[in-house]
């Protein structure tokens, strides 16, 4: 596009196709052909007038849409938009008058009472106000266009934000997970453990789950529910008989889609703070498809009181918390208790 085309067309919100354009003022000049030609009783007369006046009505509505709104009104020049206007307005008029007085009648003002003159107050507030009937309603039309735009491009943006917020946060939980196996498989290693092979199988098997087959926001539940499988056996796997998990399922999940990995910073922490040392960990999950079209995940576990004083957080729960902020808004309830040596956490969300 050449600079003189960016001068005109940078400011403005949308650009409306050349064949809408074309069909208004098709549209708009037969109009007042038959509006006047009805009015006069002579339409031939009024055909010519409107030839002579259209192509000037055009000039003056492109030039207030595309140079003074943008240059004057949307910098809120005000005083000098009006002023460019008007004047733009009496330049209009004269050469109006002049076209219609050499080409159509030397009756300037036909549908006034009397003989008038051009040039008189009277002549040009009625011209004027004529042009600015025509520049207001198209000016209209096109900030019409323009503020449907900006509202569609704002929400385009919008989803945008998000899903670049999500994939950023999801992407999070990735290395987070990894970094906290790969230091549990670390210290199997140092053992010499026997089931740091398996480890790495079940790791193998976490991964090309979360690189390969995560890829949609949203995953059928099930499939989220073999990874949080695996997860358990992989903890198991470290901790051997300390270890004691069930996941219980009540409903039909068969068509539910849920965020992926959702679900998995919970469960970490019931083994990142479950318990002290040798002690039993108990893990208890339920997902629950409730009546009101939405689903229901808990996860209970034996609550290791030193971690209330512990002041090393990781990322994973605020991450969550985040995610089901942007996903559902405010359409989802996050509740965590402690009961007794039990930490529970209770989370519903909207059916997908």
């Amino acid at each position: 596009m050449s600079y003189f085309k960016l001068k005109w067309f940078k400011n403005t919100s949308s650009i409306i196709p050349t064949k809408y354009h074309i069909l208004f003022w098709f549209s708009y000049f037969i109009f007042n052909v038959i509006r006047w030609g009805s009015y006069f009783d002579d339409y031939w007369y009024s055909l010519k007038s409107n030839l002579v006046e259209f192509p000037l009505h055009i000039v003056i509505v492109y030039f207030n849409i595309y140079y003074l709104i943008p240059k004057y009104i949307l910098t809120r020049k005000f005083k000098r938009y009006i002023l460019f206007l008007l004047l733009s307005l009496f330049i209009l008029y004269s050469i109006r008058t002049g076209l219609n007085f050499l080409l159509v009648t030397k009756n300037i003002w036909p549908e006034a009472e009397g003989s008038q003159q051009a040039f008189t107050f009277n002549h040009i507030v009625a011209v004027i106000l004529g042009e600015l009937y025509v520049v207001a309603l198209v000016s209209a039309i096109k900030l019409g266009f323009d503020w449907i735009y900006e509202k569609r491009r704002a929400e385009e943006f919008q989803k945008i934000q998000l899903r670049t917020e999500l994939d950023l946060l999801k992407s999070q939980i990735q290395p987070h997970f990894f970094f906290n196996t790969l230091n549990n498989l670390y210290a199997l290693t140092l053992e010499k453990s026997d089931v740091a092979p398996e480890v790495v199988l079940k790791l193998s098997d976490i991964m090309q789950y979360i690189l390969y087959d995560v890829k949609e926001p949203f995953i059928n539940l099930y499939d989220e529910i073999n990874y949080i499988q695996n997860y358990l056996d992989l903890e198991k796997l470290r901790y051997g008989d300390r270890v004691s998990s069930k996941i219980k399922i009540t409903g039909d999940i068969e068509n539910i889609k849920v965020p992926p990995l959702l679900f998995l910073p919970f469960i970490e922490n019931c083994f990142k703070h479950g318990s002290k040392e040798n002690e039993l960990i108990e893990v208890e999950i339920a997902f629950e498809v409730l009546k009101d079209n939405m689903l229901k995940f808990k996860v209970e576990n034996n609550f290791n009181e030193f971690y209330k004083s512990n002041k090393k957080h990781g990322i994973g729960i605020k991450n969550v918390k985040r995610r089901l902020e942007l996903l559902f808004n405010n359409k989802f309830q996050l509740k965590t208790t402690i009961k007794k040596n039990n930490y529970l956490v209770s989370l519903k969300i909207p059916i997908q």
